[in-house]
């Protein structure tokens, strides 16, 4: 149950791999910086099943290329432990201009599984130096964390419910498409407050990316930061959903804040 919770909140963020190859590269962006902390609350029903955390803590260097170090980590709650104990983090480098990945960090440890995972994107030669090898990448493919760093820059105003865009995303060993649809706006409430949101979908394909999972919804604030608020997916029984609880050190003004 926790490893599909965690995962829900993972194929959201693989969802925006972003637009082209060549419409990859973000020149400048506000929507987030160095500081930034998001808090989220893992729930399955009315059970609070772990904690995950968004931050970007500070500014690294990769390969001679400015970046900004973000992390992504997930951990069960001590009662749900005794059952299934989860301790996850994720880092992504992003390249500080162009809001694109040059290293990609994942340590899975969830009961007696484990996994190390890391890649060089070398976005010049266009290959992926990964610790399970070497694979072909288009240029300024995006990893599952800087995929979701990189869509809080795109302008959603013109957006139409239904329409649709394909994305590229590189997971383990391949670059995989997945088209994401857009769904509306809503004004929705959890703990960190009440926002006007953009509502987005990654359509998921039999035979594709994450085809095993169930429904993910996705809401961000409807502003120039577009922050995370919530992340649903529909499973067997019931669902599992990621609630913002805290927020610290954002860019610039929440104005879908409405109390």
């Amino acid at each position: 149950m926790m490893t599909s919770l965690y995962r829900c909140i993972m194929i959201a963020v693989a969802a925006f791999a972003g637009l082209t190859a060549e419409a990859q590269v973000s020149k400048s962006q506000t929507a987030f910086g160095i500081g930034e902390r998001l808090v989220f609350s893992l729930n399955y029903g009315f059970i609070t099943a772990g904690e995950a955390v968004m931050m970007i803590p500070a500014y690294e260097w990769v390969e001679g290329n400015q970046c900004m170090q973000v992390q992504f980590t997930v951990q069960s709650t001590p009662t749900f432990s005794f059952f299934f104990s989860v301790t996850d983090r994720y880092e992504t480098y992003l390249d500080v201009t162009g809001i694109f990945p040059w290293r990609f960090e994942q340590h899975i440890r969830e009961g007696r599984y484990s996994r190390d995972f890391s890649a060089i994107f070398d976005q010049r030669s266009h290959v992926a130096k990964t610790t399970e090898g070497n694979f072909p990448i288009p240029s300024y493919v995006h990893d599952i964390l800087s995929a979701f760093y990189y869509a809080r820059t795109l302008d959603y105003t013109k957006s139409r419910p239904g329409e649709k865009v394909m994305l590229n995303n590189f997971y383990k060993d391949k670059t995989y498409p997945l088209a994401v649809k857009y769904l509306g706006r809503e004004t929705i409430d959890v703990d960190a407050g009440t926002f006007k949101c953009i509502i987005v979908e990654p359509m998921v394909q039999e035979g594709g990316l994450f085809k095993s999972e169930g429904r993910i919804v996705l809401w961000m604030t409807d502003d120039d930061i577009k922050m995370p608020v919530k992340v649903s997916t529909k499973v067997l029984v019931g669902s599992i959903t990621a609630e913002l609880r805290e927020y610290y050190g954002l860019s610039g003004p929440l104005t879908s804040k409405t109390k």
